[in-house]
């Protein structure tokens, strides 16, 4: 099987196009080429496939195998690739996802992609429709205590469920302790990913995250979006603009007030090409 390793602010994942290869069993085959001693070493799979709704379809899994309805950073690199290897000269394209179609501006440089940006659509914050159990509409600002530790998330789900929480000192958080956790939490029946943010300034927030299925990645698109949402809506920010700062690098999250949608821009990059036996 033929595969591109890809990345979006270090949110890495392989890449197989399934207009040439077959993957039989993308769960088991997500978790092997995953692993990060034994396999490529990513944070999941991503399957470019064609689209009868669409230029062209995504199916996303996670580390552990588990399917994920959408993938922020992921989609970058897919516009990327299709771009880059020729099978689209369009600076526009359009992607299917379980989440729906995104629609893709494409910034070229030399070209190769640099930046894509993406509609990820309107944020969901029924909570039900998360999903999340929760007695109130919304789940904002509601309290849980954590191996020991009072925090208050906000739901918030950008295709697949978040849960943000500010925090004084992101950096120092200790991610490991609580993020399973929380991706586990009661509140939460398809288990949930998890951004703990910290407000640097009106327009600058520092965000770690905990994603379900995969544990810390250096970044991850739907979060920074989800995260932004909750900034508005909590008053953290100025505006309904906002650079996200993450481990593997930022993302600019803009909450459009006409079309309610947020947009995401940022880098995508390859990493290497290779071949690997099943």
């Amino acid at each position: 099987m033929r595969f591109t390793k890809m990345h979006g602010c270090g949110n890495d994942y392989v890449y197989v196009d399934c207009f040439r290869e077959r993957v039989d069993d993308p769960r088991e085959t997500a978790r092997r080429v995953s692993d990060r001693h034994f396999g490529i070493g990513s944070d999941g799979l991503i399957l470019i496939k064609p689209s009868k709704r669409a230029d062209f379809a995504m199916a996303m899994y996670n580390a552990d195998g588990s399917e994920g309805a959408m993938c922020g950073n992921g989609i970058r690199c897919l516009a990327k690739y299709v771009y880059d290897k020729g099978l689209t000269s369009r600076k526009q394209i359009s992607v299917e996802t379980r989440s729906g179609i995104k629609r893709l501006i494409l910034t070229v440089k030399d070209q190769k992609v640099s930046e894509v940006q993406v509609d990820m659509g309107r944020p969901e914050l029924t909570a039900a429709k998360i999903p999340v159990r929760s007695e109130t509409e919304r789940a904002q600002n509601v309290p849980v205590r954590i191996r020991g530790r009072d925090f208050l998330y906000t739901a918030v789900s950008m295709g697949n469920p978040h849960a943000v929480v500010q925090v004084k000192d992101a950096a120092g958080l200790d991610l490991a302790r609580f993020g399973p956790e929380f991706e586990c939490y009661r509140d939460f029946p398809d288990r949930i990913n998890t951004e703990f943010v910290e407000i640097l300034d009106p327009e600058t927030i520092r965000m770690r995250v905990w994603e379900r299925g995969s544990g810390e990645t250096l970044a991850c698109g739907t979060g920074a979006c989800a995260a932004a949402v909750a900034a508005v809506e909590n008053g953290w920010i100025r505006g309904r603009s906002v650079t996200v700062r993450l481990a593997g690098g930022e993302l600019k999250i803009c909450w459009d007030r006409q079309s309610g949608s947020v947009f995401m821009t940022g880098p995508a990059a390859t990493v290497f090409e290779g071949e690997i036996k099943f």
